[in-house]
């Protein structure tokens, strides 16, 4: 089967080789977050909602790739930096680009936290404590909700190639 040059350039523009597009995102509206979230993601990311520990989709998952933001596609986490906190949810020990997340106080709960989001889709992400493994000591402990997972071997097709490096040796 023989594609114009149109059906072609028209195919790769609808893959999702140009899924994350920082300059051209637009958050959602309310409604739209609605229909593509499910209810706990959209309670995590959009109410700062905690899903439970040990049940959850990225606890204790063990493949190579990236973690990037559900609602905005960011570059967030990379499996290289995750490892077993023991707390039952995806711990990380630095973020891929600290310009992708904001921090903030979290005063909630009986002690004051700082709060992980993405920036630009603002979502709720998890806390960062300072329990984490060295050099950094750093926990990022973040909800599975709030991540979606690039596979090393998807990173091209998916829009993220630039950081195969990471898992080059």
């Amino acid at each position: 089967m023989k594609l114009s040059l149109l059906a072609l350039i028209l195919v790769l523009f609808q893959s999702s080789a140009f899924a994350w597009d920082q300059k051209n995102f637009k958050m959602p509206t309310k409604e739209e977050l609605k229909k593509k979230l499910t209810p706990l993601q959209y309670a995590v990311t959009r109410e700062e909602g905690t899903e439970r520990p040990f049940n959850n989709e990225y606890h204790d998952y063990k493949e190579t790739g990236i973690y990037v933001d559900r609602i905005s596609g960011e570059p967030l986490f990379s499996s290289l930096d995750k490892y077993d906190s023991g707390t039952g949810w995806p711990s990380f020990t630095k973020p891929l680009d600290a310009q992708n997340i904001t921090l903030k106080t979290d005063s909630k709960l009986f002690a004051s936290r700082t709060e992980v989001r993405s920036r630009l889709s603002d979502s709720h992400l998890g806390h960062v404590f300072d329990d984490g493994p060295k050099p950094l000591g750093k926990r990022f402990c973040m909800n599975s909700a709030s991540l979606k997972f690039i596979r090393y071997q998807d990173l091209d097709k998916e829009g993220y190639g630039e950081f195969k490096k990471l898992f080059s040796k």
